[in-house]
C-alpha cells in the first residue's frame, strides 16, 4: 500500500441549427449559488408538532442499531437507554449532539480543484441517478447494467455542465463480480471525471478501499482534513439501521468523510401513510443516523437526507410525482433548515418504463419540489426510470436539460444595468421592435434559455429533419457527446498508483474467495 502511495507523486445549415439548439445557451459554474427564497410549505406550528412527535418517538420507540455493538456502546456512553439492539434517546439528545459538531456547509474538494462543491447554505449540487441495476437505450433497449455502461454514464456526467457531482452507483455493473466492482466504478470515477464524486457503501472494507483510493489522489494528510468523498446511507425504515450501512457511516467518519443519512421510505409501507406521520419518522431516523456520525466523530461533515416516495394503495406499486410526497420534501427541507445542516432529495423520478410523458410529468413535479424546497444536493437528477430500477441514456439527456434551467432559475434575476436594459428600450422606442437593437445583439447568445433537446421550429422543418422526438433527439445527443469525450488530464504516477491498487485488491479478493 505504502508504494502504491508513494507512486502519486510521479510522475451545411440544418447541422448548424442542430449544432446551435445542442450548444449550451447558459455554462454552469461548479455548483449553484441560489439567490431565490426557497419556499416554506409549513407553518411553525406543524414544524413543532413533527420534531415533538420525533422526539416522542425516539425516547418511546426506539431505533435498532442491528449486528453492531459499537453503535450501541457509543449511544450507551452519550447517556441513551440501549434494550437488546434498541436505542431510545432522552428527548433532545440527538439534537443536541448534532448541533454541538456537524457542520452547516462544507465543501468536497474534487481532483480538479476548480470542480470542488460547497454543499449546504444557500448552495444547490445536482448529482445524476444512483443504483440502477439496468440500462436502457432506443436501440438495444432495457438490459443489465455492464462496466462500460457505467463509463459511459461517468464520462456523460462529465461532460453535462448543469450536473456538478458525479454521483455514484451509476448503475450496477453486472458484469463485474459483486465483491470488485465498486474498486472499478471508484477508479472510474478518479479517472473518467475530475467531478467530486460518492464513495462506496455496500460493505465497510469497501468504504475503506474508497478511502485508501481517495488517498493515492489527493494524499492521506489532505483526506484526513478535508471532505473529498460524500457516501449515501439509507436507514432500513422503519426505524432501524442495519450493520452494513453503520460500518460504511463509521469507516467515512472516522476518516472526515461525508455522511448523507437518508431514511428510504415508501409511504404506506415502511411509513405511517399520513404525510406528518411520515415527516415524524423521517425525522427521527435522520436524527439518529447523524447522531451516530457524530458520536464517531465530531465535525464529519454529514447530510439530512430523505427518499420519500408513495405507494398506490391498491397495486402496493411505488409512484412518483404526487402531491404527499412533495409536502413530505418541503417539510423535511424545513426541518434540515431548523437542524441546521445540509439537507439533500431527488431528483427526476418516475415510475415510467419509458421515457414518455409520463416521465416527463413525474419527473418535473420532483423536480420542482426539490428546487423550490432548498434542497442541496439533489440526488437522482438525470436519468432514472422505472422506480429507479434503469439509467436511460435517453432520459439522461433530457432531464440534464431540466437539470441545466434550474441551475438558470436558481441564479436569481439579473438587476445589473445590462440587466435592467433602459439603454435598449430607450434606443428602440414605441411601436419597433427589439430584434436589432444593440443590447439584443450583444446579448442574444445567451440570453434566454435555450433547450439542448426540445425543438421549436415549423412543422416542415421539423418534417424535413428527420420528424424525431425528443427521445430519438436526445439518442443523438448522446452518441455524440460519447464520440467527442475526451478524457481529463491524470498525473501518469497517480493513475498507475489507481490501477495497481484495484489490480491488488482484485487478486486478494480472488484468492480469499478461492
Amino acid at each position: 500500500m505504502d508504494q502504491i502511495i508513494q507512486k502519486r507523486n510521479r510522475g451545411t445549415a440544418r447541422s448548424t441549427r442542430r449544432a446551435q439548439r445542442q450548444k449550451p445557451s447558459h455554462q454552469a459554474s461548479p455548483y449553484i449559488k441560489r439567490r431565490v427564497p426557497v419556499y416554506d410549505f409549513a407553518d411553525e406550528e406543524v414544524l413543532q408538532l413533527v420534531e415533538h412527535n420525533a422526539d416522542s418517538l425516539l425516547e418511546n420507540v426506539g431505533v435498532e442499531f442491528r449486528q453492531y455493538p459499537d453503535a450501541l456502546a457509543l449511544f450507551r456512553r452519550a447517556g441513551a437507554m440501549v434494550t437488546d439492539e434498541v436505542v431510545r434517546f432522552p428527548r433532545g439528545m440527538c439534537r443536541e449532539i448534532i448541533q454541538a459538531s456537524a457542520p452547516a456547509e462544507y465543501t468536497q474538494h474534487a481532483r480538479n480543484p476548480e470542480r470542488s462543491v460547497r454543499i449546504g447554505g444557500d448552495h444547490c449540487v445536482l448529482a445524476p441517478a444512483y443504483g440502477p441495476p439496468f440500462v436502457s437505450d432506443l436501440e438495444r433497449g432495457r438490459r443489465y447494467a455492464t462496466l462500460a455502461d457505467f463509463e459511459n454514464f461517468t464520462r456523460l456526467t462529465y461532460m453535462t455542465p448543469a450536473l456538478h457531482h458525479a454521483g455514484g452507483t451509476l448503475c450496477e455493473p453486472v458484469d463485474v463480480p459483486v465483491s470488485q466492482r465498486h474498486l472499478d466504478m471508484i477508479y472510474s470515477h478518479l479517472r473518467w471525471s475530475d467531478k467530486p464524486f460518492m464513495g462506496s457503501v455496500t460493505e465497510p472494507s469497501r468504504a475503506q478501499d474508497t478511502i485508501d483510493m481517495a488517498n493515492i489522489v489527493f494524499g492521506e494528510e489532505f483526506v484526513q482534513h478535508n471532505c473529498v468523498v460524500t457516501s449515501l446511507i439509507n436507514a432500513n425504515s422503519p426505524m432501524t439501521f442495519d450493520a452494513t450501512m453503520l460500518g460504511a457511516a463509521r469507516v467515512y467518519a472516522e476518516n472526515g468523510q461525508a455522511t448523507m443519512i437518508s431514511p428510504f421510505i415508501l409511504a404506506g409501507a415502511m411509513s405511517p401513510v399520513t404525510v406528518v406521520g411520515t415527516c415524524t419518522q423521517v425525522l427521527a431516523e435522520a436524527l439518529a443516523g447523524l447522531a451516530f456520525t457524530q458520536l464517531v466523530r465530531p465535525g464529519s461533515p454529514v447530510i439530512f437526507g430523505t427518499f420519500s416516495s408513495a405507494i398506490s394503495m391498491q397495486s402496493g406499486a411505488p409512484t412518483f410525482g404526487t402531491p404527499e410526497p412533495a409536502m413530505v420534501l418541503y417539510i423535511c427541507a424545513a426541518l434540515a433548515r431548523r437542524l441546521k445542516v445540509p439537507f439533500r432529495s431527488g431528483g427526476s423520478l418516475s415510475a415510467s418504463k419509458v421515457a414518455d410523458a409520463q416521465a416527463a410529468y413525474e419527473s418535473a413535479n420532483t423536480l420542482q419540489s426539490a428546487m423550490l424546497a432548498g434542497v442541496h444536493f439533489m440526488l437522482h437528477t438525470a436519468g432514472w426510470l422505472e422506480g429507479g430500477l434503469v439509467m436511460s441514456y435517453e432520459k439522461f439527456i433530457l432531464d440534464a436539460d431540466q437539470a441545466a434551467m434550474i441551475n438558470v432559475f436558481l441564479s436569481g434575476i439579473d438587476t445589473s444595468e445590462n440587466g435592467q436594459a433602459m439603454a435598449a428600450i430607450h434606443e428602440v422606442g414605441p411601436g419597433n421592435h427589439f430584434l436589432g437593437c444593440a443590447h439584443t445583439q450583444a446579448n442574444f447568445e445567451s440570453a434566454l434559455y435555450r433547450s439542448t433537446t426540445a425543438d421549436n421550429n415549423s412543422f416542415e422543418q421539423w418534417q424535413a429533419e428527420g420528424s424525431q422526438d425528443a427521445s430519438q433527439r436526445a439518442n443523438r445527443i448522446w452518441k455524440k457527446m460519447l464520440a467527442d469525450y475526451q478524457a481529463p488530464p491524470i498525473d501518469e504516477g497517480i493513475d498507475e498508483a489507481l490501477r495497481e491498487y484495484v489490480a491488488q485488491k482484485k487478486a486478494f479478493i480472488s484468492d480469499s474467495n478461492a
